[in-house]
């Protein structure tokens, strides 16, 4: 078994690989709360793939339908409802690159809630009539989200930006795509990528590693396969589909999005990762000085979300607000992008700011759902969480700068509006 500390936060990462190659983290945490968090490296995105030498198009929307479904068991019952009765509070989400099933207990039932947990991921139960039932179910949270006025202007600048890449599409599917799944290519999908290798398991709470690994490994059932699965891309382009795009809906204060596609290649993502969070907070976060005027002349009410999304096939950086007077925002927001630019960021600030995230991060730390969700995300992206501490060391006033400068380029600039009607 290989342990990972971090020194500067006391913190350890006990790391095995069972038998069938699943790779399982355990960071103990000494509080009463046990969570776990089970992902596959299977997404929204992943519907046109080799396996072997037989190419394979799925539906899109097909592995979050996949995840609503896995809870159905053959015996008539839902693990949703089985974990629901032991107190334990289970859920699972579906997202671009992966799908993850979790629960947490406190009331000292994990262990009888991990047999019902590893058997339903391990046994998918499709049939012609539980598929069909599902469809209703999810086309009314397709139309929910539609009417979601802060996915309409995601969706809308994530398809302002890309021109063919698969993240255009909503990770629901539509009610047409949706209308083509079948049992048969759901276990088709659920064989390719339910597959160990492209898994990983994480647990953090009050633990003892070498028990709990031996518990996992006798309910482990699942074989990697012997053919291959390559993932199909289509090849997008480096310019953005278009500069702006607007939407209405009954709203009373209209939000916006300014995007910026990024390139997908980064030598040190984790300390990319680091100086986009510094950019954010220097340019508008709630201590920054362009928050503030806005704030005080009644443009903005509340601090924008900074959304940085990153993958082997798409990268973007989004600020998202309300506002009135959007389009005044949105013009006060780019002439702070250039004149950081231009002017520089200050010593005095640059340290006040990664101080201040540093510690944000060590926080982050307190919650094991926090920590267990950070490293089953961060291991698709081939980062150890950790690593992050180190980083900041070597994070800089001159790299920073180098980081805004290429990222936030004009030409590759959008602006998502949805107002009210």
């Amino acid at each position: 078994m290989q342990i990972i500390e971090n020194n500067k936060i006391q913190e350890k990462v006990y790391i095995e690989k069972l038998s069938n190659g699943l790779k399982v983290m355990i960071i103990p945490k000494n509080t009463q709360k046990k969570y776990i968090i089970w992902g596959v490296n299977y997404g929204s995105i992943d519907h046109q793939f080799m396996v072997g030498d037989r190419e394979v198009i799925v539906p899109d929307g097909i592995a979050h339908y996949m995840e609503h479904k896995l809870f159905e068991q053959e015996n008539g019952t839902n693990s949703l409802d089985v974990l629901s009765s032991m107190g334990v509070n289970a859920n699972a989400y579906t997202t671009n690159n992966h799908t993850a099933y979790l629960f947490e207990d406190t009331n000292e039932k994990f262990y009888q809630a991990l047999d019902e947990f590893m058997n339903y991921v391990q046994n998918p139960y499709f049939t012609d009539e539980n598929v069909e039932k599902e469809r209703g179910i999810i086309e009314q949270e397709i139309m929910m989200y539609d009417d979601y006025p802060d996915w309409k202007v995601y969706m809308n600048a994530i398809k302002a930006m890309y021109h063919k890449n698969p993240i255009r599409i909503d990770v629901a599917g539509t009610k047409q795509t949706i209308a083509e799944i079948t049992k048969d290519k759901l276990y088709e999908a659920y064989h390719a990528f339910y597959r160990p290798e492209k898994m990983a398991m994480v647990l953090c709470g009050n633990f003892e590693a070498e028990k709990v690994i031996s518990e996992i490994e006798k309910k482990m059932t699942l074989q990697n396969a012997e053919e291959s699965v390559k993932r199909i891309y289509p090849e997008e382009p480096d310019e953005i589909v278009q500069a702006r795009i607007e939407a209405q809906m009954n709203i009373s204060q209209p939000l916006f999005i300014i995007g910026f596609k990024d390139t997908t290649f980064c030598e040190n993502q984790v300390k990319k990762d680091l100086a986009l969070d510094m950019i954010f907070n220097i340019l508008i976060g709630d201590s920054s000085k362009l928050y503030q005027s806005l704030y005080e002349q009644g443009f903005l009410q509340t601090e924008p979300t900074f959304i940085y999304e990153n993958s082997k096939t798409y990268s973007h950086v989004l600020l998202q607000g309300q506002s009135l007077q959007y389009d005044e925002v949105i013009r006060k927001i780019e002439q702070g992008i250039e004149d950081l630019k231009k002017n520089g960021i200050k010593d005095e600030e640059f340290n006040r700011i990664k101080k201040k995230l540093y510690g944000e991060f060590v926080k982050s730390y307190n919650d094991a759902n926090n920590i267990a969700t950070s490293f089953v995300q961060n291991y698709f992206r081939n980062i150890n969480p950790f690593d992050y501490f180190e980083e900041f060391k070597g994070l800089d006033k001159n790299y920073t700068m180098q980081v805004l400068k290429d990222v936030f380029q004009k030409e590759k600039q959008i602006v998502s509006i949805v107002k009210s009607k």
